[in-house]
């Protein structure tokens, strides 16, 4: 008799797109493992990234507005579930593999820093005689290395490439360049975009910092107005682009309008007044000067040093970059009373 994840096996066989990874064919793990008798190998890496540290420390780090006062700006964590919401709905259309999409979008910003991009422009500038800091890089370092007391998640190959390759910056939509190897993957990197560029849009407005009729009219004619309409619109296209192709992406049209509405948030939203400047200064230096405490005390931290230099580093890099706001605050407060 069949076990339940033999049977769900054989139904991803028949329901799925040919495009689709399925879990029986999983390159595998970095360490074999007996199989669980109940989940597929992708659902078991979904769970195990739910449960681990990392993914709840997530709630408690910065996604653009650093330490608000308002409750209903998003975090790091709220981002996270909004691209597996919307990479699952693609994934589903599209007849992809969903239980592989959510679990790369789950996982795919755990090694973020905290307060944002100024903590990882501060430790990208700290390890730059090392190879510098990449949250996607630090994300895999987290799931293959410092879960689990050093034991890592042990997850797929397929979950580990998108994560690696989840990042696209502020460069195009395109997918042309080096990206995900699967499709799965590069519907986190679409959805990635979406969220951010709409829920950035929403919290800018609740922070007074642009209208709904500040956004550009060629935009506004393309998506049109209000942010679950605007994700309905950028979904759709991405799905009925991406029904007759080999990839994942929008039309032209969408696309162009997509980049442009991307350059604005950078303009108007992304670079800040001369207070916000000065907070993202305070941000990346409060990094800077826990990062050179325990470069002088790495016996303070958990984890003991290697002896290197460079494993020194690596060890307080990893544990600054693990901190929430509120830890890393709270820590320099301890540390630097009369400046905290």
């Amino acid at each position: 008799m069949r076990c339940i994840r033999e049977e769900y096996e054989e139904l991803e066989k028949r329901i799925l797109s040919p495009n689709a990874v399925l879990s029986v064919n999983t390159k595998g793990r970095l360490r074999d493992e007996p199989k669980c008798p109940i989940r597929t190998e992708f659902q078991r890496d979904r769970d195990r990234i739910i449960h681990c540290k990392s993914f709840r420390r997530l709630k408690y780090k910065t996604q653009v507005f650093i330490d608000p006062d308002e409750d209903h700006y998003r975090t790091r964590l709220t981002h996270t579930l909004e691209v597996a919401q919307i990479a699952r709905t693609i994934a589903r259309a599209l007849r992809l593999n969903e239980d592989l999409t959510e679990a790369i979008a789950l996982g795919h910003d755990l090694g973020h820093t905290p307060f944002g991009h100024a903590g990882e422009q501060a430790l990208d500038e700290l390890m730059k005689p090392y190879g510098g800091f990449h949250h996607a890089r630090q994300s895999l370092r987290v799931v293959d290395h410092l879960e689990k007391q050093g034991n890592g998640l042990n997850l797929t190959w397929e979950v580990r490439d998108g994560i690696l390759n989840h990042s696209k910056g502020r460069k195009d939509l395109s997918l042309d360049d080096k990206g995900p190897a699967t499709l799965e993957g590069k519907i986190v990197r679409v959805a990635d975009r979406v969220a951010y560029v709409n829920h950035d849009i929403d919290d800018a407005i609740r922070a007074g910092l642009i209208t709904e009729d500040d956004l550009p009219a060629e935009c506004v004619e393309t998506f049109g107005r209000g942010h679950s309409h605007r994700i309905g619109v950028m979904v759709s296209d991405i799905i009925e682009t991406s029904r007759s192709q080999q990839t994942i992406a929008m039309s032209e049209p969408f696309l162009q309008a997509m980049n442009t509405l991307k350059e604005f948030l950078f303009e108007k939203v992304y670079t800040l007044d001369q207070a916000g400047v000065a907070e993202l200064s305070k941000a990346k230096q409060l990094l800077i000067d826990l990062f050179n405490y325990y470069m002088n005390r790495p016996g303070e931290i958990p984890v003991q040093p290697g002896g290197a230099e460079e494993d020194r580093l690596r060890m307080v890099c990893d544990f600054i970059a693990g901190m929430t706001d509120r830890y890393a605050q709270q820590m320099y407060a301890d540390l630097f009373p009369p400046h905290a």
